[in-house]
């Protein structure tokens, strides 16, 4: 393909999106909303478009929506950039960060080595490790974000011990299967434990008032089967759909024991970067119960980081990346943020929802569910979705005779596996699209497939199984 056809193919689809937007725009506003609610979605559908036809990158639609809400006067200055100081946006940044201190100390190449020792002989050997340590410490992360940043710095440290890196175009494939694993991993664990995400005890209380009582057992067993048989064929799925490179490293193993013994015993960097990350993980893990921000530990254990030079301020100048990624999550956080806060997701979901009544419960069930999940491409909180929109589907969903258990647990774990659907579907997602590993293209693209196998798990083999734990 000549540069001219690349420049014309790139210019068609810039206009496609203005197209849309404006198309968008000056269509009349539906009745039930008001022009700046109907005017925000024009702009956010188009930012997200672009990204998914390749028109401009995520960072460059993200900086275009934001200047033109607010130069139109759609959304206040103040609400259209309060997502840099959102602490869910900070925290992905400082996790970043620390994960760069685990990488740089040797402490990360240490873990990976020890992980390849025991796990390495395949790159489906290593993924599930990371998926099954991912299954048992999530239970005691109420936080998402704070759990991808334990998981981010061992999964950085196998792929480059493995002589993966993001700049080689062959030699990323390993890099990109293990990152897109972990992403993937955060977010099917989040549906097997109550506790493994904000939103669930959100979506618990609000099931309370449907007379939906859920409590720490009854949700674990609801989600045994389903959730288990998905992180099992997570791995397999992936390594299909986005094979790494290479099927087998029978080597790996013997190569990794020889290399921990030539590192000797642990450095003091090593030691310090352990023992801050002890606590900051303590931290997280603890901080419901001792009343903890878990951003403000995260930035505690940086600034441990940075006064004793493990990291340093040139270290951190080098992460061209993270900045980059800062800017567009918090703008996107702010821009769906609003549209939930102007009305906009709750009429898309009451009027979508209204559309099925009359229908048999078996074919409203699936409908709910799947367009829940479909929705989440204008969410990038599962907290702020499941409060927008639980409630509204649960309603209509008994209302059109689905049995209450049944429809409400199938949401609430589509609360947890929907985050995978775009890079910024959870803030979790952006530690590792920032990693270099994944395009944008890439994250999209398996995002859909994945979220779209979980969503055929939940229904073929969760379903049959909440009809018969819930009866």
């Amino acid at each position: 393909m000549t540069a001219s056809t690349v420049s014309l193919s790139l210019l068609l689809r810039r206009l496609g999106v203005l197209a849309l937007v404006f198309g968008i725009w000056f269509t009349p506003v539906p009745a039930g909303l008001t022009s700046p609610a109907w005017r925000l979605f024009a702009v956010f559908a188009g930012a997200i478009a672009s990204v998914l036809l390749g028109a401009f990158p995520l960072l460059t639609s993200s900086m275009l929506a934001v200047g033109a809400v607010v130069l139109t006067g759609t959304v206040e200055m103040s609400k259209a950039f309060a997502g840099f100081a959102n602490p869910s946006v900070l925290l992905v940044v400082v996790a970043f960060l620390v994960a760069q201190a685990v990488v740089k100390s040797g402490l990360g190449r240490r873990i990976s080595l020890l992980i390849v020792s025991a796990f390495g002989r395949s790159p489906l050997g290593l993924a599930y490790s990371v998926v099954l340590t991912d299954a048992l410490i999530a239970p005691g992360f109420p936080s998402n974000t704070a759990r991808a940043g334990v998981l981010f710095p061992v999964v950085l440290s196998l792929t480059q011990g493995a002589g993966s890196r993001p700049e080689d175009p062959e030699g990323r494939r390993l890099g990109s299967y293990l990152m897109f694993v972990g992403m993937a991993s955060l977010a099917i664990s989040s549906a097997l434990w109550l506790t493994a995400t904000s939103a669930n005890p959100i979506g618990a209380q609000i099931a309370a008032q449907f007379g939906v009582v859920i409590s720490f057992g009854r949700w674990v067993t609801a989600a045994s089967v389903p959730t288990l048989a998905a992180i099992l064929l997570l791995p397999i799925v992936v390594r299909r759909l986005f094979p790494p490179g290479v099927s087998e490293t029978p080597d790996a193993p013997r190569a990794a024991r020889a290399a921990l013994a030539s590192m000797g015993s642990m450095t003091r960097d090593e030691l310090i970067t352990a023992a801050a990350f002890a606590v900051m993980v303590t931290g997280w893990i603890l901080a419901g119960s001792l009343n903890l921000n878990v951003t403000a530990v995260a930035f505690a254990g940086l600034g441990v980081l940075l006064a004793t030079s493990v990291l340093t301020v040139d270290d951190m100048a080098k992460q061209g990346d993270t900045l980059a990624t800062f800017l567009w999550l918090a703008v996107l956080f702010a821009l769906s943020g609003q549209l939930n806060e102007v009305g906009f997701m709750g009429y898309v979901g009451e009027r979508l929802a209204s559309g099925l009544e009359g229908l048999p419960w078996q074919f409203v069930y699936v409908a709910l569910l799947v367009l829940y999940v479909l929705l989440h491409y204008l969410f990038v909180s599962q907290s702020s979705q499941v409060l927008a929109l639980f409630a509204v589907f649960l309603a209509v969903g008994i209302k059109g005779g689905v049995p209450a258990p049944l429809l409400c647990f199938a949401l609430l774990f589509a609360s947890s596996y929907f985050s995978t659907i775009t890079p910024q579907g959870g803030s979790q997602n952006v530690i590792f699209a920032a990693s270099g590993y994944l395009t944008q293209r890439e994250l999209y693209r398996m995002g859909l497939l994945t979220t779209a196998f979980f969503l055929t798990v939940f229904l073929l083999l969760g379903t049959p199984w909440l009809l018969f734990v819930t009866r």
